[in-house]
């Protein structure tokens, strides 16, 4: 540790630490533009000029390492002379947009301005201007006159979301930032350039011009979208969301959200939002009151149970509905006597036995702290865009990362190693690996593995796992996989042996909830629509979009007595018989648990739209309506109470099961399906939120094929092609020279591939 003093105040840092860093510890305020204490050190905006005794002339506090006794001034005349002067070369082309800037009132460059500004500029020559840029729908760089060249949106996008998206050109005061040339900026995590940026040259696109910071009320919220529950402040103005920014959590996100956090706030203000009950009667949908809507639906479910039994009836959630909501949903199936209740509409295998209640395995900032990390079947970037940049940091530091895929996606994290197989060898690879860490333990090999040989790959794997520190992890694809029971024991049996952690990274908001919910079967291991019921509850679903089978989904919906949607959107009007308006994540109080077992509640940020209502208000009144007991629940904390009885929830959870490693046995002759679910097409929320739905992420989906199968069927990029799963679609093929010969790359999630039924397994593919 090194002392130093700065004004007057002794304060011990690491040694190698910058002046800012003890200036940050001791509290004491240096201005900057510049400096972040995520990114590099770039030392270009000069703001932070401080005095240091014996030094001819003031340094940067960002860039001046301290040394032993060093003494700092950070508000001596000096200084402050030097950190006005440098405020008077910023603002010599600084247009005086501030009336019109979308970031006055929240603006860096502002505050400082005033205290450290001229009241008039000694400059009389024209400022200079920068034209705009497009760089897409999400970031806009509209006015870059306005950019100090700080490069914190370079840094930001080298360093943390891994691919240089913007660059300076050119030099002195002929310098600017931009794209590469006609690129527009597609990270997933592009909107933190907008709250890294000094000034108002990067501003939110979606918000533009639609509201004053200081007309924004701030309320603290969690993400509903993937398995992170990132942190979120929501801005809201009459009673309308406006915009999300992170709130900093240091042991979930950080400072940072991915775009999907930040941008899907649209959806909630859409066309598409359903506002009153509807029942559908005699083929016509008629508006209604919530009591007669509850009445219609209580009688329909009594009548089926009374014609039907109780089994017939079934209810079907997605995994982003709260705590709360999932708890009551199934305790009215259960309270009529139904066990069909399941929140997995993307699983298939479910041979696991229910023991199992995956979760992460360790918290994520333990996640981040692993040296050699094995992920089997994951979109990593798309899937997990946070959990993939602390992969990404973790990768600069020195750990290994080691993927099991049949994709070849671009990562933008260098790999250690890289297995891309087609998804029915995944778990013959599995085996491999595990014959590998046999051999390397001297250990018997698992039953029934004996014959099994270790390619190179998997020996590297193994080597790679068995030095220490380590973590085996399955992804969204591996639970979606129609042998994820196999690959599961595999991986269990590996991480064991190897003596890693073993997790899951969750596929959504409250997988994890979920499981502590009960809102699965508990002794019905069949996908949920396998078997058509006569009544089917709906929450937050769609089932066409969300479920591994929407062929089977759909024909069981057709054929049913009774369907109830509960949704936030207008859906399923086709199928449903009673639509009922329910809140979006913004509009009810609730509780996600993440990854990581960390149960996060949060209120409501703005009123219910129309006569909107909280889902979980609903079905109490539900309840009480078909007489069923404890449902006299007053709050939504006092249901959540009854579910979570500790406070450390990792004691409830459990990744290990009891099956044996075996070797799979591929029956698929020809070409087979791999899906992925698109990063803007996961959930109801995400699909509606316009901005989303114009990047190039959310392009509509293509078959993808490898060199090879293309020059085999005689087709070139952009030609249509049949595909047949089941029911078969039209769409362009894409040549991907990563891909094994035998897959077929189609997303799921999409209205265009909801006639393919199974995210994997044989697919029939001809030119059109």
């Amino acid at each position: 540790m090194v002392e130093i003093e700065i004004d007057g105040k002794k304060v011990e840092v690491q040694e190698g630490s910058m002046v800012m860093d003890a200036a940050n510890k001791l509290g004491t305020y240096i201005p900057h533009f510049c400096y972040h204490k995520k990114l590099s050190i770039a030392a270009n905006c000069r703001m932070c000029l401080v005095e240091v005794e014996k030094a001819p002339k003031p340094l940067p506090a960002c860039a001046t390492p301290v040394t032993p006794g060093m003494i700092v001034r950070s508000s001596s005349d000096k200084a402050v002379k030097a950190q006005k002067a440098v405020m008077e070369f910023l603002l010599i082309n600084h247009p005086l947009d501030c009336p019109i800037c979308d970031q006055g009132g929240e603006c860096q460059l502002q505050d400082l301005a005033v205290g450290y500004g001229g009241t008039a500029s000694r400059y009389e020559e024209e400022k200079r201007v920068v034209f705009h840029k497009d760089v897409g729908p999400l970031v806009s760089m509209e006015e870059m006159s306005r950019c100090i060249h700080c490069t914190r949106c370079v840094r930001f996008g080298q360093e943390i979301a891994g691919v240089m998206e913007l660059g300076m050109l050119n030099r002195g005061e002929h310098s600017e930032i931009t794209s590469f040339v006609g690129k527009t900026v597609d990270s997933e995590l592009s909107g933190n350039m907008i709250d890294l940026c000094p000034v108002g040259a990067l501003t939110s696109k979606p918000f533009r011009y639609s509201a004053r910071t200081w007309e924004l009320s701030r309320r603290k919220s969690v993400s509903a979208h993937d398995g992170l529950g990132s942190n979120l402040i929501v801005q809201v103005k009459n009673n309308k969301v406006m915009r999300v920014v992170p709130l900093e959590n240091e042991e979930i996100n950080e400072c940072w959200i991915s775009d999907k956090d930040r941008f899907s706030y649209e959806a909630l203000n859409s066309t598409e939002r359903l506002t009153k009950p509807m029942i559908k009667q005699g083929g016509q949908w008629q508006e209604t009151d919530w009591q007669t809507a509850l009445e219609y639906v209580a009688h329909g479910l009594r009548n089926v149970k009374h014609e039907h039994g109780a089994d017939a009836i079934a209810a079907v959630a997605a995994p982003s509905a709260t705590l709360e909501e999932l708890t009551l949903l199934q305790r009215v199936i259960r309270g009529l006597g139904s066990d069909n209740v399941d929140f997995r509409l993307r699983q298939s295998d479910f041979r696991l036995d229910s023991a199992v209640k995956p979760w992460l395995g360790t918290s994520i900032v333990g996640f981040s702290q692993l040296k050699n990390v094995f992920v089997i079947g994951s979109f990593l970037r798309k899937d997990h865009p946070l959990l993939a940049a602390r992969l990404r940091q973790s990768v600069k530091m020195g750990a290994k990362l080691s993927m099991l895929h049949a994709a070849n996606d671009e990562l933008l994290i260098k790999l250690s190693n890289n297995a891309v197989v087609a998804p029915s060898l995944w778990a013959n690879f599995l085996a491999e690996v595990a014959v590998a860490v046999a051999a390397a333990k001297g250990v018997a090999k698992p039953a029934g593995l004996e014959t099994v040989l270790a390619s190179t790959k998997a020996e590297a794997i193994a080597t790679s796992l068995l030095s220490g520190d380590s973590g085996v992890f399955l992804g969204n694809a591996a639970t979606y996989h129609p042998d994820a029971s196999k690959l599961h024991a595999l991986a269990q049996w590996i991480a064991e042996v190897a003596g890693c952690k073993f997790g899951y990274l969750t596929e959504a908001a409250n997988t994890v909830g979920g499981y502590l919910a009960n809102a699965i079967p508990a002794n019905n291991p069949k996908p949920v629509f396998t078997e058509a019921k006569k009544a089917y509850v709906v929450l937050h679903a769609e089932p066409l979009l969300d479920s591994a089978y929407p062929v089977q989904a759909k024909a069981a919906l057709d054929q049913a007595d009774m369907v109830v949607v509960m949704s936030p959107f207008k859906h399923g009007a086709d199928y449903a018989d009673v639509l009922l308006p329910i809140s979006p994540f913004t509009e009810t109080a609730g509780t996600f648990v993440n990854c990581e077992g960390r149960a996060q509640s949060f209120h409501g940020v703005v009123k219910p739209l129309g006569e909107t209502r909280p889902a979980w208000k609903v079905l109490r009144v539900l309840g009480n309506l078909l007489g069923l007991e404890n449902f006299d629940f007053e709050t939504a904390e006092s249901v959540r109470d009854s579910v979570l009885k500790k406070t450390d929830l990792t004691s409830e959870l459990n990744n290990l099961a009891k099956i044996a490693p075996t070797v799979s046995v591929s029956e698929i002759s020809g070409l087979e399906r791999m899906a992925d679910v698109g990063i803007y097409c996961t959930d109801a929320i995400v699909r509606r939120a316009e901005s989303l739905q114009l990047t190039a992420d959310a392009r509509p989906p293509q078959a993808w094929i490898s060199q090879s199968e293309a020059i085999k069927l005689g087709v070139v990029e952009g030609d249509m092609v049949k595909l047949s799963k089941v029911g078969s679609t039209l769409i362009p093929v894409g040549i991907d020279k990563s891909l094994p010969d035998t897959v077929v790359r189609v997303a799921a999630g999409h209205m265009l591939t909801a006639n393919l039924d199974g995210m994997f397994g044989a697919i029939k593919l001809e030119r059109a």
